[in-house]
Parts: structure tokens; C-alpha cells; sequence
């Protein structure tokens, strides 16, 4: 997992550091961890199980 590129989405913004960072560069394995909290754990997905996770999330669109 050091090899792991973390990123944030761009739209994130500034809402006070409540994001989640996401690597996506290890073959066979997508990461995501808390920003606020970066050593308190990280999940683990597929590739394709991260598609319908995003593909979804888009389709839902924003919750207010």
C-alpha cells in the first residue's frame, strides 16, 4: 500500500475536511480512506465494485 497515490475528488471543495481520498493506481484494487483520520483504516475494492459504487453515486446525484 505505499505505493498507493491518494487523491480527492475536485469537488470535494472546502467543506471543513469531511472527504474521502481515493487511490485507484495498484493493479487489481481501488483504496479509499477518511481525509481527516488517514492512519484509522482504509477500504479495499475491486475495480468493477468501484465502478458501480461511482456509477451509482452519479446517478443518485447529490443528497442535501
Amino acid at each position: 500500500m505505499t505505493d498507493a497515490q491518494w487523491r480527492k475528488s475536485t469537488r470535494s471543495g472546502n467543506n471543513g475536511g469531511n472527504c474521502v481520498e481515493v487511490a485507484d493506481n495498484l493493479p487489481g484494487v481501488v483504496l479509499v480512506r477518511d481525509t481527516k483520520d488517514r492512519d484509522g483504516g482504509t477500504l479495499a475494492f475491486s475495480p468493477a465494485q468501484w465502478q458501480g459504487f461511482v456509477g451509482l453515486a452519479k446517478a443518485v446525484g447529490p443528497v442535501a
